[in-house]
C-alpha cells in the first residue's frame, strides 16, 4: 500500500523544481492572508496595492507567515485606545532543520541537520488605518518602520512579549510547519475558500481532485488541485498534499470569501433603508412597551438583588460600553450574572472559546454564578436594558449590541447593523445554529438580513419566538 504522510509535503515541495509551491491556486502567504481576512484582520505588506478597509490591521514584511493566537491580537487592540499601534517580535519555531539525504536508489544515507541564526521579525498590530497606508506605501519593512516611527510619537508604540512564530513563505521547509500551524487554527477553510470541500472530517479537498472514500485517511489533510487519492492511498495527518504543479489553476482569482450576498457590494455603498418600517413608529412602541415592561419587572427587582448579593456580593449591576445607530457609545447594563473577577479568568478560557469571531462564548461557562445561570436562561439579567431603551440607546428588536472592537471586524457589516438601534432581542438569537465554525458568518447573515428586511411583521414574529424560546428553555 503506498502511503503519504507528512513527509509527502517536502518531496511536493521539492518536485517543484525550485519554485514556490501552492495549494487551491494560492501561495503560502496568500493562503495566510486569508485565513486573517476571513477572521477580521486585514494582512498588509509593503508595495502592496491592496485596498484597504477599515478595522483591524496586521503590518507584515513581505512573504513573512506569521502564527500568534487570534484572541491575543484582539486584546491588544482593545487594551489600547485607538490610534495607537503594538509592535510584536516572532522567530522561527525550530531551532534548527533537518533532513534526510539518499542515494540514487533512494536508500538512506545520512541526517543532516543546519542551525540557521534565529534572527527576529517584527511586526506590527493597529487599528490606524493611516499607519497600514504608510506600511502598505514603504518599499520594505525597514522603511516602513521608519514610516510609523515619524509618523506617530514614541509613545504610541507598544512593545509586546506576546508569543509568535514568523516563517518566511519562500523556504519550503518553513513553509512546512507554517502551513501546519494555520491547519490547527483554520478549521473550516471551505467557508472562505469557493474551490475547496470537506469530504470526510476533516479532510478539504480541491474541486479538481479527487478523494476515494476507500482511500485510509486518519487526521486533518488538505488536498490541493490535481491530487488523486485512491484505495491504495493512506493518509496521515496533519498533512498538506501540494498542487500538482502541472494541474495548478491558471488563476488564484477562483478564491473569494464566502460572504452574505449583501456583501459583497463596495464597501463605500451606503446600507439599504429600511422598508415596510416606520422609524417613528418603532420608537413609539419602544417607548410604550418599555415603560410597560418596567412598571411589571421594577416589583421583583429586590428579589434578585437580594440573591445576587447573598451569593457573590455587590455589584448588583455590570454595564458594558456598545455601540449604537450611527456607532454613538451608550452603556449597556445588565443584572450581573458572573462572578466580580470574571474579566480575569477569561482571559485564562480563551483557548477553550466556542464560537469564531470577535466573540467568547462557552456552553458551560465556569464564570457564571448559580444565580447568574438561572437569569441567564429565563433572560432576566437583561431586564435592566428597558432603562436603554426608554433613554433611546436600543430598540425591544435589533442587532445584538457590540462593543467597537466587534465592530471593526467587517466594515459593511458594521455600517449595515449600526443604520439602526440594537436590539434586546434579534433575528440572530433566534435562528443561530452555533455550530462549530459559523457562528461570526451567521452573525453578518443575520444582522443584514434584518436590516433590510425590518417591518412590523418581522418585529412581531422576533418578539413572539423569543418568548416561546425563554419558556421552552424554562421548563
Amino acid at each position: 500500500m503506498h502511503s503519504l504522510d507528512p513527509l509527502d509535503l517536502r518531496l511536493n515541495i521539492e518536485s517543484t523544481a525550485g519554485s514556490q509551491p501552492a495549494l487551491w491556486g494560492l501561495r503560502p502567504h496568500q493562503l495566510h492572508d486569508l485565513f486573517w481576512e476571513d477572521h477580521g484582520i486585514q494582512v498588509v505588506r509593503p508595495a502592496n496595492r491592496l485596498e484597504l478597509t477599515d478595522g483591524l490591521f496586521l503590518l507584515l514584511p513581505r512573504f513573512v507567515v506569521v502564527h500568534v493566537e487570534r484572541h491575543r491580537i484582539i486584546e491588544l487592540i482593545r487594551r489600547h485606545r485607538s490610534g495607537r499601534f503594538s509592535v510584536l517580535s516572532g522567530r522561527p519555531k525550530n531551532g534548527y532543520e533537518e533532513w534526510v539525504i539518499t542515494d540514487s536508489s533512494n536508500r538512506f544515507v545520512r541526517f543532516e541537520r543546519s542551525y540557521p541564526e534565529r534572527q527576529s521579525t517584527q511586526f506590527v498590530v493597529t487599528d490606524d488605518r493611516a499607519a497600514a497606508r504608510l506600511w502598505q506605501q514603504a518599499e520594505d519593512s525597514r522603511s516602513g518602520h521608519e514610516s510609523l516611527n515619524e509618523y506617530a510619537p514614541h509613545q504610541n508604540h507598544v512593545e509586546t512579549g506576546i508569543s509568535a512564530f514568523v516563517y518566511d513563505a519562500r523556504v519550503p521547509r518553513q513553509i512546512k510547519q507554517g502551513v501546519h500551524d494555520l491547519m490547527s487554527d483554520w478549521r473550516k477553510p471551505g467557508q472562505t475558500i469557493d474551490r475547496i470541500a470537506e469530504v470526510a472530517e476533516d479532510v478539504w479537498a480541491d474541486s479538481e481532485s479527487t478523494v476515494d472514500p476507500a482511500a485510509k485517511i486518519a487526521g486533518r489533510v488538505w488536498v490541493g488541485v490535481g491530487r488523486h487519492l485512491n484505495h491504495e492511498n493512506s493518509v496521515r495527518g496533519p498533512a498538506v498534499l501540494w498542487d500538482d504543479p502541472q494541474a495548478r489553476p491558471v488563476q488564484t482569482r477562483l478564491v473569494r470569501l464566502k460572504v452574505p450576498a449583501n456583501l459583497e457590494s463596495n464597501n463605500t455603498s451606503k446600507p439599504r433603508r429600511l422598508k415596510a418600517s416606520s422609524p417613528t413608529g418603532k420608537r413609539a412602541f419602544d417607548i410604550v412597551a418599555a415603560v410597560v415592561g418596567l412598571a411589571f419587572s421594577l416589583p421583583i427587582y429586590p428579589f434578585i438583588l437580594l440573591a445576587i448579593w447573598l451569593e457573590d456580593g455587590r455589584p448588583f449591576f455590570f454595564g458594558h460600553r456598545r455601540e449604537t445607530s450611527g456607532g454613538r457609545e451608550f452603556w449597556c447594563w445588565k443584572l450581573r450574572s458572573m462572578r466580580r473577577d470574571a474579566d480575569r479568568i477569561k482571559t485564562e478560557l480563551q483557548s477553550e472559546n466556542e464560537v469564531d469571531g470577535p466573540q467568547f462564548f462557552m456552553e458551560n461557562d465556569p464564570r457564571l454564578t448559580r444565580v447568574g445561570r438561572y437569569l441567564r436562561k429565563s433572560k432576566l439579567d437583561e431586564l435592566p436594558q428597558f432603562f436603554n431603551v426608554l433613554m433611546g440607546h436600543m430598540s425591544f428588536v435589533g442587532p445584538r449590541p457590540s462593543p467597537f472592537v466587534e465592530n471593526q471586524y467587517c466594515p459593511t457589516w458594521r455600517e449595515t447593523r449600526l443604520s439602526v438601534r440594537p436590539g434586546i432581542t434579534g433575528l440572530w438569537q433566534l435562528k443561530r445554529t452555533r455550530e462549530a465554525g459559523c457562528d461570526f458568518q451567521e452573525w453578518i447573515k443575520y444582522d443584514i438580513e434584518y436590516v433590510e428586511n425590518v417591518s412590523w411583521r418581522l418585529d412581531l414574529w422576533i418578539l413572539w419566538n423569543t418568548i416561546l424560546k425563554i419558556l421552552r428553555e424554562l421548563f
